[in-house]
């Protein structure tokens, strides 16, 4: 079942007899679904059709029950697929199916007999103060620009706790230096503006006067960071400078941009922040996505507790 690109969103072919297009087409335009996003629902979308048309012979969606819907689920989970990662194609495909059931395309929703494996909870991985501290105040970079440019890079997530692709994502124009502040475009291409340090003012400033000196705004098309040869960064390259840094101060197994912004909003909350100031910062859309730092919050009063109560 190919795919094919269009624009930031990948659909399936219009001759496919289901109405994956136009779900895909109805989360990149309508619900404003990243990319990304778009791609991962098509993805889901094409395995689970394969595999019942492969199993079953089945090829339309309003042919689906949901007995071909957990005979699936049972050869995810026989391949040894993580919890987390068969509950979001399960979300993918009550998605779906609701937009189907929606649309008039089918009759009845197979989803609704399905439930979704439970997941177990893990606190969010993050770098203390003190190994962040030394990583940006002993750990050696580059000279020039190369070394400015990493150095901030690691610095804006550790200061902003913005995601991955929002900093490759960044444009000059995002940059205020006057207000102190970074807008940032997030999920489903929602703004929000983030307020940075008067130090980090110095370090922007610096870095985009060693980029300016190398290369041309025309080559630059303001993009904020760029590669070696003034072309725009990209997610890889970024996630192993991340990973090669971080390893010289941790030796945790997760070590990417995503630990940054953990790292963000832990530190955020154990300093006092308000966690509804944190939510609008790191640009969730639910309070609850952001009460998952506070677990770590606790965890640090009880050790603190044990530490200092003479009777704990």
């Amino acid at each position: 079942m190919p795919v094919f690109s269009l624009n930031k969103a990948y659909i399936f072919e219009e001759n496919q007899p289901m109405p994956f297009q136009r779900f895909l087409k109805y989360l990149q335009y309508e619900r404003r679904y990243s990319a990304h996003t778009v791609l991962a629902y098509s993805r889901d979308l094409e395995q689970f059709f394969s595999y019942i048309e492969k199993t079953y012979e089945i090829k339309e969606a309003k042919e689906v029950t949901h007995v071909f819907v957990r005979s699936w689920i049972v050869s995810l989970m026989e391949q040894k697929i993580n919890s987390r990662t068969v509950r979001r194609k399960i979300s993918t495909l009550k998605s779906f199916f609701k937009f189907c059931l929606r649309e008039k395309s089918i009759d009845r929703n197979p989803m609704q007999k399905i439930v979704s494996p439970k997941v177990a909870k893990h606190l969010p991985v993050f770098v203390d103060e003190q190994r962040m501290d030394i990583l940006l105040d002993k750990v050696e970079f580059k000279e020039g620009f190369p070394g400015a440019r990493d150095k901030l890079i690691i610095n804006i997530f550790y200061q902003t706790g913005i995601r991955l692709s929002e900093l490759c994502n960044l444009k000059d124009t995002d940059i205020n230096l006057y207000d102190l502040t970074i807008k940032v475009l997030g999920k489903r291409n929602k703004e929000r503006i983030i307020p940075v340090s008067a130090k980090m003012k110095v370090e922007v400033s610096n870095y985009i006067n060693l980029r300016n000196n190398l290369f041309t705004k025309e080559l630059l098309m303001n993009n904020f960071f760029v590669l070696d040869n003034g072309n725009k960064i990209y997610d890889k390259f970024v996630y192993r400078l991340v990973k090669s840094k971080l390893a010289t101060v941790t030796t945790g197994q997760k070590k990417s941009p995503h630990v940054l912004r953990h790292t963000f909003a832990t530190q955020m909350l154990n300093n006092g922040a308000e966690i509804n100031a944190v939510k609008e910062i790191l640009g969730h859309a639910s309070l609850a996505a952001t009460q998952v730092y506070t677990h770590n919050t606790i965890e640090k009063l009880k050790n603190i507790y044990k530490q200092a109560h003479p009777k704990a």
